[in-house]
């Protein structure tokens, strides 16, 4: 999935680049973080929406449920698994 990969390339720049580290993680406190997020991915030359990150998500959780038939307390998914930006900003901001 092409977003995925720009998520990758994004974030990989953003580990070897503390002032981007820096720049990405000053989203989260916009009133809105992902398209603050997303709209900073772009200017950077990074082409990554906000739906396309949240279908990406949803079509993840959308597989895991079925992979497990149908989710429930059994279910290996932890909370946010699916949930691409939290999972980035995660990897990040464990950089510091």
């Amino acid at each position: 999935m092409k977003v995925l990969d720009e998520l990758e390339r994004f974030q990989e720049a953003a580990l070897r680049d503390g002032a981007l580290r820096e720049e990405i993680i000053s989203t989260k406190i916009e009133q809105e973080p992902l398209s603050a997020f997303c709209r900073l991915a772009r200017a950077k030359g990074f082409e990554i929406y906000e739906m396309d990150l949240v279908y990406a998500g949803e079509e993840a959780y959308a597989g895991m449920r079925r992979a497990t038939n149908g989710g429930g307390e059994n279910s290996p998914m932890l909370e946010n698994e699916d949930d691409y930006y939290s999972l980035f900003m995660a990897a990040i901001e464990e950089k510091k």
